[in-house]
């Protein structure tokens, strides 16, 4: 499914999620991530979808949500792999902008050190980009990039950007046990987000079912350090921690909805449970998803979460 939702997001409200890039060509193939393993980790960007093929799946979209009275604050692309792959990233967006809707770009700033990349994102209302790590031996443990991605390039293709950008930019840093939950690693971060002065620093740890079992969230007692340390570098810092809630939306037909969300988006077992009675419907479907093999059932941190089977985890 190439567009989904809108699905309840921690950032961005109510957000309809644009899959520009299939499962699962991406730069990255980060232990915490929640699709599972990249199988062909690459870096050179191509067209996946023809951007009037994709603007035209958002609108239709649109207008399903429009009608069972369900808003939409942000078109976000959320995708299946890195998005600024996308070599039409900029086209899209274009084709996006009549909507309306103000247009958010989730990118792992993997691909930022090059030109046509940040002038792509320059054309969103809203950036998020990646910060793991200030060391490369730190960055490959946990991002594990692309053998040819050098950390230095996209340290400075993130100042380069940060620079010109006049919407709202945002940085996130995921906060990984046993890996980057340092002091000193977090005072390197917190110096170079200084330097960004981003609208919005987030610390995120793993709630979803991440790639690598062994993937644990940093203790409280670091994630409460690592705010106070950036926190005195950055004007505005906030935890990316909690669980954004169950408001998925049903545009009318339950068993693509639930797929298509699935597929970018786990679903934890009451969130199922309340979109089930929105749609009038029962597990049934779920069961019937299940045995059908479309969707799998997964443990993690004493929570029930149902995923799109897309073939990367089994």
């Amino acid at each position: 499914m190439k567009v989904f939702g809108p699905v309840p997001s921690r950032r961005l409200g109510q957000s309809l999620g644009i899959n520009n890039i299939p499962p699962k060509f991406c730069t990255y193939s980060c232990a915490y991530c929640q699709l599972g393993h990249t199988k062909k980790v690459q870096i050179e960007r191509r067209e996946f979808y023809k951007p009037a093929e994709l603007v035209a799946e958002v609108e239709e979209k649109i207008k399903k949500a429009a009608k069972v009275g369900e808003k939409i604050d942000y078109m976000t692309f959320v995708a299946d792999g890195e998005p600024t792959l996308d070599i039409n990233l900029g086209a899209i967006i274009d084709g996006l902008k009549p909507l309306g809707i103000k247009i958010a770009v989730i990118n792992n700033s993997s691909l930022i050190w090059r030109e046509d990349v940040r002038n792509d994102l320059l054309k969103a209302d809203w950036v998020s980009l990646k910060v793991d790590s200030l060391r490369e031996e730190i960055w490959r443990k946990i991002d594990r990039p692309h053998r040819a991605l050098k950390l230095d390039s996209i340290l400075e293709g993130i100042l380069a950007f940060a620079k010109v950008y006049k919407g709202q930019l945002m940085t996130e840093t995921m906060l990984v046990k046993g890996i980057n939950d340092e002091e000193e690693y977090i005072k390197e971060i917190a110096d170079f987000l200084a330097k960004l002065n981003p609208n919005t620093s987030y610390l995120s740890i793993p709630i979803r079912p991440p790639a690598e079992a062994c993937i644990q969230a940093a203790d409280e007692t670091f994630i409460n350090q690592a705010y106070q340390i950036i926190s005195e570098k950055v004007s505005n810092v906030e935890y990316l921690i909690g669980y954004e809630g169950n408001a998925f939306a049903f545009t009318g037909n339950v068993k693509e909805d639930i797929l298509s969300i699935t597929a970018v988006h786990p679903m934890r077992q009451d969130a199922i449970d309340d979109f089930l009675v929105k749609a009038n419907a029962t597990w049934n479907v779920i069961n019937d998803l299940l045995k059908e093999e479309k969707i799998f059932e997964i443990k993690h941190d004493k929570n029930t979460f149902y995923m799109r089977n897309i073939g990367l985890r089994r």
